[in-house]
């Protein structure tokens, strides 16, 4: 069966039916930056293909599926994060009782539902919440939580393959809940021998943590060494 392309300015774009793998890097578009494939599904199976290939799903409700590997690539190095004085005094307060993998939906739902300055609206629709949860059953996604008084007030997820981490949101509630999260789970995943975070685009609040960006050659280099370096066999400092 030939593959069906959808025509933009930037260049066509594939168009994926559920057997469509995704095509080779190269067809990503400059123009919007990284997207490369429209279409397809939110399945475990599709979602963890892509993950391997340096590809995420971005989308609004209504518009279909789009799958991006944007160039060049914000991450974050688990051992060179920096951790600003002033937030090192707020973890030093323990003002967060954090907890790991207790409450993945309630974080997805609360990252979902929380307003954001310039934002719409949300891309964490209930099929994306629902696919995520899917991958959390299965051992893939994670959660780190931030809680006050048995309530859940800041946290963020994302999706473990073998040494690499893919981030993909984080919310709060209370001041600075989400980013004494965010240097737990950084903490967390250097413990676990993760190499690299993937930050997906530049934020402030990501390069105030150390995060900056590197070409996709780079980042999918690095990527395919870390999925293929079991941490099991590194020795540990």
């Amino acid at each position: 069966m030939q593959d069906s392309y959808y025509p933009l300015p930037g260049g066509p774009v594939l168009i994926l039916d559920e057997q469509t793998p995704f095509p080779p890097m190269q067809q990503a578009l400059t123009e919007p930056n990284g997207l490369i494939a429209i279409g397809g599904d939110l399945t475990a199976q599709r979602l963890l293909a892509a993950y391997k290939r340096g590809i995420f799903p971005w989308f609004s409700p209504g518009e279909p599926i789009l799958w991006w590997s944007p160039d060049p690539r914000m991450v974050l190095f688990p051992a060179q994060v920096t951790i600003s004085r002033s937030l090192r005094k707020v973890i030093q307060q323990q003002l967060f009782e954090i907890r790991i993998d207790t409450a993945f939906a309630s974080v997805i739902e609360a990252c979902a539902n929380t307003a954001r300055p310039g934002q719409d609206g949300t891309w964490i629709s209930e099929e994306m919440a629902q696919a995520y949860s899917t991958l959390h059953e299965l051992g893939y996604a994670h959660s780190v939580e931030a809680w006050q008084n048995d309530t859940l007030v800041g946290g963020c997820y994302g999706v473990k393959i073998g040494r690499m981490f893919y981030g993909e949101s984080m919310f709060h509630h209370v001041s600075n809940a989400s980013k004494v999260a965010f240097a737990h789970m950084v903490q967390w995943l250097n413990s676990q021998q993760v190499g690299m975070i993937d930050c997906q685009m530049h934020t402030p609040l990501l390069a105030s943590f150390g995060a900056y960006e590197i070409t996709r050659d780079s980042f999918i280099e690095t990527m395919n060494d870390l999925h293929h370096t079991p941490a099991s066999t590194l020795a540990l400092p």
